[in-house]
């Protein structure tokens, strides 16, 4: 039912009017990028890690000041009641809906090794005090600036289109801790409730294209710590204690069950343990191993199971071993490091999908699959109360990309070291989707 519907609603055209206004916002927005180019280098290369986005935050607020959005700053609130730095700006423009549009600004601790003039130096203590590289490996630099140059447009076309327009410069996505600040801090009451939500995300194909994946198109993230707690003693005598590396390599091996005996076969699902620290010495059987792990699945249903699954294989492989019972494992979920799947909404991205095929031509418009990745760009839907749809923007070199199709050699990914997005037509392509499903979005 929901492909009939959406080749329905795909197969439409757009009318003259739009065919005008598209016009209207190419001109507009070819004057704009060559400019927006040094905006993005910069950024590129001043990157700032989750919760520390002082100057990326000032830089987008004064830009939208400039653009004459109503502007405020350090709005979000972390659960330590530190103040985040997310910026809300509001252009009001007679009765309509209000159209939310989000960017994220963090960067993250990955030092850059694209060799690009305009690669980043930065440094900078990470939570655990280790000094780490910084970088926009993930590509939010690229939001940013897109950001920008949609707020120029969307101010210099005024006339086309009526409504509100709250645009939100979102910090700490890398940490899945930002959106939740800023509901925290009463964003939709200090500011109003949108009607609809968009955003988009740079991705490695070709730049140039976009791509709407209409439902489940990103899976949900729950971090989960398990601590595996035995009984300390020589490593010449084992039998003299319980030893919670042997467990927590059973623990490791069988949890994977929960995804291939505890969940349907029809459900997307992962469990991932990222992160082991156990013992001090190689002859020492130490006291507890801690593990730090990430699930993803699309629905809650699935997520519960994969919770109650790792709980029962931790409490089971300790039981195995003859853990006593005030020695059983310490299973912690971080509800502050969880965010839910993204949902696109269906009508919304037939919407999107119809305006990107007129503006940018149908073979610019590809399809893409949903991925086991995460944002936590779904919290502004209020768990899908408002339609709210992230797309995918080609960031690539498309010669780069060809070569990758040729030759099977996969490019760099977001997170990469060597993650490397060519801006000019990135941010070309980004700014026009945008700014045309604004204004559509908005009549």
């Amino acid at each position: 039912m929901r492909g009939c519907v959406w080749a329905a609603v795909v197969g439409m055209s757009l009318g003259a009017g739009a065919v005008a206004l598209a016009q209207d916002v190419t001109g507009i927005v070819g004057g704009e990028v060559p400019g927006l180019m040094a905006t993005y280098k910069g950024l590129h290369g001043a990157p700032e890690l989750s919760h520390h986005e002082e100057k990326t935050s000032a830089l987008l607020a004064e830009e939208l000041r400039k653009a004459g959005f109503t502007v405020t700053e350090r709005v979000g609130k972390y659960p330590d009641g530190t103040q985040g730095f997310g910026v809300v700006g509001i252009l009001k423009n007679g009765a309509g809906p209000t159209l939310l549009i989000r960017a994220d600004m963090d960067a993250l601790p990955v030092t850059e090794a694209t060799g690009l003039p305009y690669a980043s130096t930065v440094r900078a203590k990470n939570p655990a005090g280790q000094d780490v590289g910084v970088m926009h490996a993930c590509g939010h630099d690229i939001h940013v600036t897109t950001m920008i140059g949609v707020a120029r447009a969307m101010a210099a076309m005024k006339d086309k289109w009526r409504g509100t327009l709250m645009l939100i410069g979102q910090p700490s996505e890398e940490t899945i801790d930002g959106a939740k600040a800023m509901m925290a801090d009463h964003l939709y009451e200090r500011f109003g409730k949108p009607d609809m939500a968009i955003a988009l995300h740079d991705a490695n194909f070709a730049a140039g294209k976009v791509s709407v994946v209409p439902g489940p198109a990103l899976a949900s993230s729950t971090s989960i710590d398990v601590v595996m707690r035995g009984v300390g003693s020589h490593g010449s005598a084992p039998e003299a204690g319980k030893d919670p590396i042997v467990m927590a390599a059973a623990f490791i091996t069988q949890v994977q069950t929960v995804v291939s005996r505890s969940v349907s076969p029809q459900q997307p699902a992962v469990v991932t343990v990222g992160d082991i620290h156990g013992g001090t010495k190689r002859n020492i059987i130490p006291d507890e191993v801690k593990m730090e792990l990430t699930t993803r699945s699309y629905s809650e249903e699935v997520r519960q199971t994969i919770i109650d699954g790792v709980k029962r294989t931790a409490r089971g492989v300790a039981i195995a071993a003859g853990v006593p019972e005030d020695r059983m494992p310490v299973v912690t979920v971080l509800e502050d490091e969880s965010t839910p799947a993204m949902i696109n909404d269906v009508a919304l991205s037939a919407r999107l999908q119809k305006i990107f095929v007129a503006k940018l031509g149908a073979e610019n418009v590809v399809e893409k699959k949903p991925i086991m990745g995460s944002e936590d760009f779904g919290i502004f839907s209020m768990g899908e109360k408002i339609p709210a749809v992230i797309f995918w923007l080609g960031a690539y070199d498309p010669a780069k990309v060809a070569e990758s199709e040729k030759t099977g050699k996969s490019l760099p990914s977001p997170h990469s070291p060597l993650f490397a997005p060519l801006p000019e037509p990135a941010l070309r392509t980004g700014i026009t989707a945008m700014t045309d499903a604004a204004l559509e979005l908005l009549q």
